[in-house]
């Protein structure tokens, strides 16, 4: 087991002070068990990856700590300032504490569907870069969640830097855009196997280093700045991403305007509701209007709320 060398507390409250249920962030979508994250949901514990400036990246484990915050758990040698400030850092940028949820838990109250999530749900676990979840975003458009797992696994352990405090090959840091756009054909190929996403991967690569595009920009601009129908556009003009994706990558922005419809989503809502056929996307779409810019995180926790329980 490798050494915890320092435990940080991090407070779990939002912007306005709104509380954060970890347990249903950590749990609130599937890439917390794409490498290099990975989820022990029997300790409600998130073990992820994150770059140090002018360092190698440290491995970090984030669970419950005391007194309503998280414990941030850096493991490998004694962590200096450095390596501390980043590790706040990036563990309060995976668990979005940034974003604002006040206001949507206003709206929610009276809805019997939803008002149990203003108890802290509702922040979509993100990773440390944008690039990174476009990228495994991509990895799950049309195969099964088997092979998406397969291909990202392949990423982070042929091209991730390995991280001190790692436990192996799947501890690597995410690859860079450099790393990814430098590898050739055959290794998305016959590697990762990512059959025609491949020369999508290796495009959105080479257009992030060439400084065609600048994703993490969209971690940080207002909507003043990026509206959402801008940050849709720039998405959609991206290799491989559809409407699906670009809804899919939003949501890890904090931009929860638009719902993800997919081959999920649909027969997950039709089920719910106690239908047998599906339902038209825009009777889905309306049901969920009035929540405005969080629709789509009000749909998605409609979805999920039994992957924890109360």
């Amino acid at each position: 087991m490798t050494l915890v060398s320092t435990s940080l507390p991090l407070p779990l409250r939002g912007p306005n002070g709104e509380p954060v249920d970890l347990a249903r962030t950590l749990n609130s979508h599937g890439f917390a068990d794409l490498a290099p994250t990975m989820l022990d949901e029997a300790s409600t514990t998130l073990s992820v990856t994150v770059r140090v400036p002018g360092a190698r990246p440290r491995r970090l484990r984030i669970g419950p700590g005391t007194g309503g915050d998280a414990c941030v758990e850096v493991l490998g040698p004694a962590a200096g300032p450095r390596v501390r400030a980043a590790a706040l850092a990036g563990a309060a940028h995976v668990l979005r504490l940034d974003h604002d949820l006040s206001s949507f838990y206003g709206s929610i109250a009276d809805d019997p569907d939803l008002s149990w999530a203003a108890s802290g749900a509702g922040r979509m676990l993100r990773s440390p870069t944008v690039f990174e979840d476009v990228v495994k975003t991509i990895c799950t458009t049309n195969c099964a969640w088997g092979a998406t797992v397969r291909m990202v696994n392949a990423l982070v352990a042929s091209l991730g830097e390995p991280a001190i405090g790692g436990d192996g090959a799947l501890s690597n840091a995410f690859p860079t855009p450099a790393a990814m756009s430098a590898a050739p054909d055959s290794f998305y190929r016959d590697v990762v196997r990512a059959g025609y996403r491949g020369p999508y991967l290796i495009e959105l690569a080479r257009r992030v280093v060439a400084g065609e595009v600048d994703l993490e920009s969209m971690a940080t601009a207002t909507p003043d700045e990026l509206s959402d129908d801008a940050a849709e556009e720039a998405l959609l003009d991206l290799p491989g991403i559809g409407p699906y994706a670009a809804a899919h990558v939003m949501m890890t922005l904090g931009r929860n305007s638009r719902l993800i419809l997919d081959s999920w989503t649909r027969p997950t809502y039709a089920r719910l509701t106690g239908g047998t056929k599906l339902v038209p996307d825009a009777t889905i779409v309306r049901r969920f209007r009035r929540y405005g810019d969080e629709a789509g995180l009000a749909f998605w926790l409609f979805l999920t709320r039994d992957w924890v329980q109360d």
